[in-house]
């Protein structure tokens, strides 16, 4: 067991966990932030994706010791205050989730990519969240979302 210290959402956090726990783990049975997914444990499908430093990783290839001392973001901490975040809100709208399994990933990829690109063309989008699968739709309104949440900040 070791003593892993994060900061997640904005708050210092530890718990004990197995030395060899992922990122995953730690979040989800560490610290009880069940929002990212546990898929694949191969980082083939994008359902554990968080924010590391503004970046979006996959949290079941990563080490939880990996993220000490680094700024972390999950599905969780995207609201803005009482508010959700502009990328879910315009998933609501535009009907981009649908079972929900693979959500909060496409989430936090989106975040991550408009938070570095402010004003992605489709392609961008599409390249961003490559690496997250989704088993119920054609990905078209999940692009569509991602765009209006670009407008909707760039405003």
């Amino acid at each position: 067991m070791q003593v892993v210290r994060l900061r997640v959402n904005g708050d210092e956090r530890a718990c004990g966990v197995p030395a060899h726990y992922t990122l995953l783990e730690t979040l989800r049975y560490g610290l009880g932030l069940t929002g990212s997914k546990q898929g694949c444990d191969k980082g083939d499908c994008g359902a554990c994706t968080v924010i590391l430093d503004g970046r979006a990783v996959l949290s079941c290839l990563t080490l939880a010791r990996e993220a000490e001392g680094r700024e972390l973001r999950t599905v969780e901490g995207l609201a803005i205050g009482t508010e959700p975040h502009p990328v879910q809100d315009q998933f609501d709208l535009a009907g981009a989730a649908q079972c929900g399994f693979c959500t909060p990933g496409i989430l936090c990829s989106s975040v991550a990519l408009l938070e570095r690109n402010p004003s992605p063309s489709r392609e961008e989008v599409r390249a961003a969240l490559a690496g997250n699968l989704c088993r119920c739709t054609g990905y078209e309104k999940i692009y569509d979302a991602v765009e209006a949440a670009a407008r909707k900040m760039g405003q």
